[in-house]
């Protein structure tokens, strides 16, 4: 018996941008098209194997294309879709969420470090 699809919006979004590296790399192709190699130096942490995973998946779901260009040795590039780039608008958003998100994180950050450290005593 095959699983059940989710008809859930949310759930079929995230099925094509979700992981921990699919919107990193929509990140980094965001404004022009990149060489795999320039993509892999970009990712900190990513594996060649990972990389190659994700983008063959955002390939896929239509989201990335993937160029190859007959010369020695190959090239490929991989650039958002024109349908990829309809989520520019959740990306920009996630990117502003984050934004905010790490000055709360450091402003809470400061006051917490900044309310324990020791008070001279009274002499």
């Amino acid at each position: 018996m095959a699983p059940k699809q989710s008809t859930c919006p949310t759930t079929i979004t995230l099925r094509v941008i979700g992981g921990k590296w699919k919107l990193v790399i929509l990140w980094y192709l965001w404004h022009d098209a990149k060489r795999f190699s320039e993509l892999k130096r970009s990712i900190s942490g990513i594996t060649q194997r990972m990389l190659t995973q994700q983008l063959r998946e955002l390939e896929r779901d239509g989201v990335v294309s993937r160029k190859v260009y007959a010369q020695v040795p190959p090239r490929v590039e991989y650039a958002m879709t024109e349908f990829g780039r309809t989520l520019e608008p959740i990306l920009r958003l996630m990117c502003k969420w984050g934004e905010e998100h790490a000055r709360r994180v450091n402003s809470r950050t400061r006051a917490v470090s900044s309310s324990t450290k020791p008070t001279a005593l009274a002499a």
